[in-house]
């Protein structure tokens, strides 16, 4: 029985998370959108302490990650995951509000598996959000994963 899908969206704005959240939802492309506010709390869900302690993260599809987040920005959790043996294999999109070429350089530089500007309006917004899914949670083939692969 294949897992069903999981979607972190790491995401301060209520705003942009509460459309993003309908967007994938309208559409069914995760049984479930976990949705956290900061670059900690989204640490903390991986790594499964605190609050997210004895959460599941194998079936995770993909973390869209926003880089403007209080505290610990997007740029240090992509750094963190992609730098940790158990998490790198997780797909990481960036969805940001930054145009900024050192962002963008930076992230790739990381290893982020895709960048994306958030679009101005909130149809194109959602429609990118959507597409986004569509790819990461249905289309895209992600490695099998193991309990012991992962924290």
């Amino acid at each position: 029985m294949a897992q069903s899908k999981r979607i972190l969206l790491v995401e301060d704005n209520p705003h942009d998370a509460e459309l993003a959240m309908e967007a994938l939802a309208r559409h069914g492309l995760a049984n479930t959108v976990d949705h956290v506010k900061s670059g900690e709390d989204a640490l903390d869900y991986l790594y499964r302490r605190g609050s997210y302690a004895g959460g599941d993260i194998r079936n995770l599809a993909v973390v869209m990650l926003d880089l403007n987040l209080p505290r610990m920005g997007g740029l240090e959790v992509l750094r963190t995951i992609k730098s940790d043996q158990h998490l790198k294999g997780i797909p990481v999109v960036v969805l940001t509000s930054s145009r900024e070429e050192r962002d963008m350089v930076e992230s790739y530089r990381l290893g982020v598996n895709s960048y994306v500007v958030k679009p101005a309006s909130f149809q194109d917004f959602a429609n990118a959000v959507k597409e986004l899914g569509i790819f990461w949670a249905v289309t895209n083939e992600p490695p099998p994963v193991h309990r012991k692969d992962r924290p």
